[in-house]
């Protein structure tokens, strides 16, 4: 009996493997190369074409699944284990065994679906469509609407408590595949120092931006040398000693490739007692900069505090017309309009747009894209900051 327990944790360990591994090659598969490849009749690309057309439960159908795969490959191991050990040795092997499951049946499998886009997700697609059709089933019943007894609905404030549980969970699921360039703050933003400066001017800088650590630089942007840190400027102007080189006073800098999953970073930032980090690119250069608050910020939406001014990310301007920062992301938009964009190499609505100009646009030129007009309302050096969206 212990045996045929052993043997059904493998066999659901194995299909979460696979399910992982064809879900992250999903993810990474873009719809217009399905249906290019289900034209060309290649084994299982309809159906990945017809999954991707709701990218957005994508995710959370998946996890749901695989996480009850995972759930019942652990519970006939661990009735398995306590025939053959008790106390400090049984829990020594649970541990061994719950480590086994996450690499085998999770990170593992991720980390080349991930890497192999399309090819995985077309054998695996089979699996993929009625994991998706359950974990889309369970999602509708764990948060259907409680009726009544006597059969009212729900009121208003109920319905958006139930919207908001399902955006949390929809993001803590999303949270675990993002990787950091998704989230980070580019360098176009970054409010930098030079080494060559003192503290007197970057005390200034701390009062005039309002940040409380600023990367200090050496020759470029793309040679960070250190953190300053606004905590430590105010202990040396209450300490009444006179201006210092900020490479005296500055911290030593965390850097991180772009391509890291922002769960590993979060865990990492806690570890090592580190509230910021920059991002590089695959290159060495700088391609922006990560904080804690940016990592949270995935899952709780937003973070708001007292100094802050709140600007929106869409002002509407009439009926089916938007101004919209450049900085949101393209799938937000999507959901905004209802509306399906290409799933290529931009995450931003500026990166979108300078996608479809193929160079930096003019300030006021339009561009067409299906049945909308995108507008660069304004341009800002190198970058779009603001465009203007209609729906014709």
């Amino acid at each position: 009996m212990r045996l045929v327990a052993l043997g059904l944790a493998l066999v659901f360990t194995g299909v979460a493997a696979a399910l992982r591994f064809g879900g992250a090659s999903l993810l990474r598969t873009h719809r217009a190369d399905a249906l290019r490849d289900a034209a060309d009749g290649r084994y299982g690309a309809d159906t990945v074409a017809e999954l991707l057309e709701e990218p957005v439960t994508l995710q959370p159908s998946l996890g749901i699944v695989h996480s009850a795969l995972l759930v019942s490959a652990s519970i006939p191991a661990t009735w398995a284990l306590t025939a053959l050990a008790s106390g400090w040795v049984l829990a020594v092997l649970l541990v061994a065994v719950g480590i086994v499951l996450v690499l085998v049946g999770d990170t593992v499998p991720r980390s080349f679906g991930r890497a192999a886009p399309r090819a995985p997700a077309y054998r695996l697609s089979a699996l993929l469509g009625v994991a998706v059709n359950l974990g889309r089933r369970a999602a509708d019943f764990i948060f259907a609407e409680d009726e009544d007894e006597d059969g009212e609905e729900r009121d208003d404030e109920d319905e958006e408590d139930d919207s908001q549980e399902m955006e949390l969970i929809s993001s803590v699921l999303e949270f675990a595949d993002a990787i950091v360039r998704e989230v980070m703050v580019p360098r176009t933003d970054m409010v930098t120092i030079s080494a060559s400066e003192n503290t007197d001017r970057a005390l200034d800088l701390v009062i005039e931006c309002g940040r409380s650590r600023i990367p200090v630089t050496g020759d470029d942007l793309d040679d960070v040398v250190g953190v300053l840190y606004a905590r430590d400027l105010l202990t040396l102007f209450d300490s009444g000693e006179g201006p210092r080189p900020v490479t005296r006073l500055m911290r030593p800098v965390h850097f991180v490739p772009e391509t890291k999953r922002v769960s590993e970073l979060l865990r990492e930032l806690q570890a090592s007692k580190v509230h910021l980090a920059v991002v590089v690119d695959e290159f060495g250069g700088t391609a922006g900069l990560v904080s804690i608050e940016d990592l949270l910020e995935e899952i709780v939406g937003e973070i708001i505090d007292e100094y802050d001014v709140e600007q929106p990310m869409v002002e509407m301007l009439g009926e089916g017309e938007y101004l919209v920062d450049a900085r949101m992301a393209v799938g937000d938009l999507g959901e905004l309009l209802g509306a399906e964009f290409p799933d290529d190499d931009w995450d931003t609505v500026g990166g979108l747009v300078l996608g479809l100009a193929g160079r930096v646009p003019e300030q006021g030129e339009s561009f067409e894209l299906g049945n909308l007009l995108l507008v660069a309302d304004r341009v800002q050096g190198r970058r779009v900051a603001r465009v203007r969206v209609s729906v014709t």
